[in-house]
C-alpha cells in the first residue's frame, strides 16, 4: 500500500495543482483592489490591475513549480485567458448598463403607446408625481420592424443570387471578369458610410417623384438594403464555397440539372451559415440612425405603412429622446424612455438570432442517423 501511494505521489509531483488558476485569480482580484484603492478606486482601474496581476502571477507560479518551459507555456495560456476576460468587460458592461437603466421603464405603457399627444407639461406632471408617465415606443417598434422587413426582403434575394453567381457561374472567361468586378464593388460597398447610403436613397426618390421633401419608410428600407447587400453577399459566398464539391458532382452524376442542384443540394447544405449571415446583416443595419433621419424622418404617432408618410424607428426614437427631451426641465423621463428603447432593440436582435438558429435547424440537411 505504501509503495502504491509513493508511486502515485511521484507521478503528480512537480505539477501545478488544478486549483492554481482560481487561486491566482482570487489573489489578483484582492491585490488589484488594494492597488486601485491606493491611486483612487475605480472599477475599470481595478479590472486593469487584476488582469495584469493575473497574467503575470499565474505563469510565475507555474514556472516556479514545473520549470521554465511550463512557465512560458502558461504565460501564453494566461495571456489568452486575460484577453478573453478583457473582451468580456465591455460586453458585460453594456448589457448590465442597458438592463439596469432600461428595465425600470419597460412596462405596457412603453410597449403599447406612442408619443402622440405627449408634451413637456405631461412629463412635468409625471415628474411631480401628479400623473403616471405617459408616452412609449410602440410607434418606433412598429417602424423598426416594417423598415427592417422591407430592407431584408430586398437585400436577401439580391445578395443570395449574387453569391450564387460568384460561386457557381463564374467559371467562364466573361463571367469570371464580371465576377471580379462584382467582388470589387461589393468590397467598396462594405465600407460605405451609412449616411452616404441614406443620401443616395433620398436623392434617388427625389429624382423619381420630383419631391425634395419626400420621406417615407420604404426609402429608409432602400438605404438599409444598400448596407445589407454586401454583408449578405460575403457571408453567403463563403458558406456556398465550403459546400463540398463531391455533393455537386454526385448530383450531376445522377443527371440533375445545375439549377436544381443549387436549390436542392447546395443551398440546403449551406442554409445554416446563410441564415446566420442574414441575421448579421440585419443586426448591422437595425441600429442605424443617420440614414433613417434623412429618408424616413421622425414622427410621434404610429405609421405602419412604409409607402406613405414619415416613420420613426427605435434608433431615431432614442436619438430624439436624448437630444431633444420632451421636457427640458425634466429630461430624466425622456432619458428613461431612451434606455428602455435601447433594451427593446437588443431584445429584437436576440429574437432574430433565435429565429435564424431555428431556421437553420429546421432546414439543415438530414444526416440519415
Amino acid at each position: 500500500m505504501s509503495t502504491a501511494t509513493f508511486k502515485k505521489s511521484s507521478l503528480v509531483s512537480g505539477q501545478a495543482p488544478r486549483w492554481l488558476p482560481v487561486a491566482v485569480g482570487a489573489g489578483a482580484l484582492i491585490l488589484g483592489a488594494a492597488l486601485a484603492a491606493l491611486v483612487g478606486f475605480g472599477i475599470a482601474l481595478w479590472a486593469v490591475f487584476a488582469g495584469v496581476l493575473f497574467v503575470l502571477a499565474g505563469p510565475a507560479a507555474v514556472g516556479a513549480i514545473e520549470g521554465r518551459r511550463k512557465g512560458v507555456d502558461a504565460f501564453a495560456r494566461y495571456l489568452v485567458y486575460g484577453a478573453f476576460l478583457l473582451a468580456l468587460i465591455p460586453l458585460v458592461s453594456v448589457v448590465w448598463t442597458v438592463l439596469s437603466r432600461g428595465l425600470p421603464g419597460l412596462d405596457l405603457n412603453m410597449l403599447l403607446t406612442s408619443m402622440g399627444g405627449v408634451t413637456g407639461a405631461t412629463d412635468n406632471a409625471a415628474a411631480a408625481g401628479e400623473t403616471p408617465v405617459y408616452g412609449g415606443a410602440y410607434h418606433a417598434i412598429v417602424g423598426t420592424l416594417v423598415v427592417t422587413f422591407w430592407a431584408t426582403l430586398m437585400s436577401v434575394p439580391v445578395g443570395l443570387l449574387t453569391a450564387i453567381f460568384l460561386v457557381e457561374y463564374s467559371g467562364g472567361r466573361v463571367s469570371g471578369a464580371i465576377a471580379r468586378i462584382i467582388t470589387f464593388l461589393v468590397d467598396v460597398m462594405t465600407g460605405i458610410p451609412s449616411i452616404v447610403a441614406g443620401l443616395f436613397a433620398a436623392a434617388l426618390f427625389v429624382q423619381i417623384f420630383d419631391d425634395p421633401s419626400m420621406r417615407m419608410g420604404f426609402i429608409a428600407s432602400v438605404a438599409l438594403s444598400v448596407l445589407m447587400i454586401p454583408t449578405v453577399v460575403r457571408n453567403a459566398e463563403e458558406m456556398l464555397r465550403i459546400v463540398p464539391n463531391e455533393l455537386r458532382e454526385a448530383s450531376y452524376a445522377l443527371g440533375v440539372r445545375k439549377w436544381r442542384t443549387i436549390t436542392k443540394v447546395v443551398i440546403p447544405t449551406a442554409i445554416s451559415g446563410i441564415s446566420s449571415g442574414v441575421t448579421l446583416a440585419i443586426a448591422r443595419v437595425i441600429g442605424e440612425t443617420a440614414p433613417i433621419l434623412v429618408t424616413a424622418g421622425f414622427v410621434t404617432t404610429i405609421n405602419a405603412n412604409a409607402f406613405s408618410g414619415w416613420m420613426t424607428t427605435l434608433p431615431t426614437y432614442i436619438y430624439y429622446q436624448i437630444i431633444t427631451p420632451t421636457s427640458p426641465t425634466n429630461p430624466g423621463i425622456s432619458e428613461g424612455r431612451a434606455w428602455s428603447a435601447a433594451l427593446i432593440l437588443i431584445v429584437i436582435v436576440m429574437v432574430l438570432n433565435l429565429i435564424a438558429r431555428l431556421i437553420a435547424k429546421v432546414f439543415a440537411p438530414k444526416t440519415g442517423r
